[in-house]
């Protein structure tokens, strides 16, 4: 894959209304490349190492050289989870590394907004957005780049109690309108580690699974076929939902 250049046709193919986003995300300056080095040592040597005791079960080299292109998405129920992935997946593949993140926490000021751009290459989400600026974006990247891999949270939201809620909309309409499958992660871990609510993570084991490729489908199936996979693992992922009740909330999205 190409840097992101301002200059390159990556950049002018972009609606002009979209053209202020990426200042946010992908300008690999040198300031960029000293940090971003700094922080994946930090990140893959010492804090995902000696604090949080990260496990990976799978082979993202595998999964890279069949799918250049993927949504990745996971639970999510704690601040380590981004990172985590990041610290995850080989440092070479980090260009095409892309993470949905929420703007009003991970761009809520100077010091956070220049950890989200200068580290993790963050697309700021803007969650009461009427616009849709921020999806267009990410309609665009996946479109128009050779690789790319986005890191998205289908539940859209931290899980409040650990266990793992209904999937949003957005992720399947993501895959479905640029046909690009999403590889399945599932956190073994995160929700105690560092919950919602807490100031900062206690040390601990965290094991990220790495699951199957699922083709482009409608949520209820994505969410369906990734329900099916976690609890393989974890038979208790998931609330004891009555599955009428699941349907009829499906339904009512």
């Amino acid at each position: 894959m190409r840097d992101w250049d301002y200059e390159n046709d990556q950049w002018t193919r972009l609606p002009g209304y979209l053209k202020h986003l990426p200042l946010f995300t992908r300008h690999f300056d040198l300031v960029s490349l000293v940090f971003r080095t700094l922080w994946s040592i930090i990140l893959k040597y010492w804090f995902f190492k000696f604090y949080i005791r990260l496990k990976v079960v799978g082979d993202f080299h595998e999964v890279r050289k069949n799918y250049p292109k993927l949504l990745v998405i996971s639970n999510h129920a704690s601040h380590l989870d981004a990172v985590s992935i990041a610290a995850a997946v080989p440092f070479r593949y980090w260009m095409d590394l892309y993470i949905a993140a929420a703007k009003d926490y991970f761009f809520s000021n100077p010091l956070f907004t220049f950890f989200s751009k200068h580290c993790l290459g963050a697309i700021p989400i803007d969650r009461k957005d009427k616009k849709g600026e921020a999806v267009e974006l990410c309609l665009n990247l996946l479109s128009n780049l050779e690789a790319i891999w986005l890191i998205i949270f289908p539940e859209g939201t931290r899980s409040k109690d650990g266990f793992i809620g209904q999937f949003k909309r957005g992720v399947s309409l993501f895959s479905e309108k640029t046909t690009t499958p999403l590889l399945f992660l599932y956190l073994e871990g995160n929700g105690e580690l560092w919950p919602k609510g807490r100031i900062f993570a206690v040390p601990g084991p965290l094991t990220i699974h790495i699951g199957p490729v699922h083709p482009p489908a409608p949520i209820e199936l994505i969410y369906e076929h990734y329900r099916d996979w976690v609890i393989g693992i974890n038979p208790n992922a998931f609330r004891g939902e009555d599955p009428s009740e699941i349907e009829t909330y499906l339904t009512s999205m």
